[in-house]
């Protein structure tokens, strides 16, 4: 299997790892030549398909799927225009991720769908969080407690020249869910917890059989596949929610293969979701049974002494990475460490017959780099009580 994935950056990484774990050979296009995945997939190809699109199909060609692991809509849609009508598998639905990229529209499509969502502004009262509608990751995001912290996040995004989203500020465990969908039929897959640094940006994915109880995951897994059938989901979807007192709100969906997440699954479960998304085109869809392993997935930034668990953003960074296997005793790794040097950014991976085997696995991989790299501290932020 030949897989073409066009962009370099996190998601390009994890869709490079994920495609070596199932043996596929890996070709990345990106215009950028310090684009990180670049340097750890098989095949590199500096190249911008919009501006040349003769080269880049002439490598589309060659491969038995594509997929996009980017987030440029003019590239991609360059990419299913070019793709439409070649039997070369597209691994993306456009229409969905439009919908999924405007958090009015699937806040629309999510209450269609009966699904929990946080109290809408002004039916709440403060703390709110302002989100910008179509922007990813923490961008723009705020919480506001009063009125004037309320403007000043409603003038951030729109400056941002977006639309706000504001809603109620649900406390709880950040929660993510995976659904594959092959346009007719939708099938959930492994549950994950995400943990956010200082910035609300994730720091690390916790991948463990108990992160939900049979209810709470039941409906989790049902409102997941019910937003997917209704979009006609053709693709891989990640659902985000959070488990508060009152029971399970749902935050987002997101259409495109996801950073982190899938990474955290294989190595807790063995479930590869880049390879059960070509099945999905390519074979049938299929669901597995999810094994008793845990995992954990996190980034670490070295800097000047100081190690320190750091967010996506922070590890987008990373120069001319390499993946290695038992790199400071974790299972598998992607960084640009090496000894002696000042600074680095790497992502590491630890799988434990238990939360608590993996949990310990992540701490000796710490410790160890610590008393390697001479760290005089270390810092695990998270975000401030609101």
């Amino acid at each position: 299997m030949r897989l073409c994935i066009v962009g370099g950056a996190l998601q390009g990484m994890e869709a490079v790892f994920l495609g070596h774990k199932a043996g596929y050979e890996t070709i990345v296009i990106d215009k950028r030549s310090g684009a990180p995945a670049l340097s750890i997939c098989d095949e590199p190809h500096v190249l911008n398909p919009i501006e040349d699109e003769a080269a880049a199909m002439e490598i589309f060609e060659e491969c038995d799927a594509v997929l996009p692991a980017c987030e440029e809509h003019d590239l991609l849609e360059c990419l299913d225009k070019m793709l439409e009508n070649t039997g070369i598998p597209f691994l993306f639905d456009l229409r969905a991720y439009d919908i999924s990229q405007s958090k009015l529209a699937s806040n629309e499509l999510m209450e269609s769908c009966g699904v929990p969502l946080p109290l809408p502004w002004p039916e709440c009262g403060f703390p709110i969080i302002v989100k910008p509608s179509s922007q990813s990751g923490s961008v723009g995001v705020s919480v506001a407690h009063d009125d004037k912290e309320l403007k000043e996040g409603l003038e951030r995004i729109g400056r941002l020249h977006d639309e706000p989203v504001i809603q109620e500020f649900v406390h709880g465990k950040s929660i993510s869910i995976e659904v594959i969908g092959n346009g007719e039929h939708a099938l959930s897959f492994v549950t994950t917890e995400v943990v956010l640094d200082s910035g609300y940006d994730c720091k690390e994915v916790r991948c463990f059989p108990d992160i939900l109880d049979e209810e709470d995951q039941k409906v989790l897994s049902q409102c997941s596949e019910r937003i997917a059938q209704s979009l006609g989901l053709n693709g891989l979807m990640d659902v985000e929610a959070i488990l508060t007192p009152k029971g399970l709100r749902f935050l987002e969906i997101d259409a495109r293969i996801p950073s982190q997440t899938p990474a955290a699954i294989f190595t807790a479960t063995g479930i590869n979701l880049l390879e059960r998304l070509v099945a999905s085109r390519l074979d049938c869809l299929a669901c597995s049974e999810r094994g008793p392993g845990s995992g954990i997935y996190w980034h670490l930034h070295f800097k000047d002494g100081i190690l320190e668990t750091t967010g996506e953003k922070e590890f987008s960074h990373v120069e001319s990475p390499r993946m290695e296997t038992g790199l400071f005793g974790s299972d598998d790794s992607i960084s640009d460490y090496a000894p002696d040097k000042a600074e680095w950014h790497g992502t590491f991976m630890v799988s434990g017959s238990s939360p608590a085997a993996a949990e310990d696995r992540r701490k000796r991989v710490i410790d160890r780099i610590i008393d390697d790299c001479k760290a005089t501290s270390f810092v695990d932020g998270s975000p401030k009580e609101v």
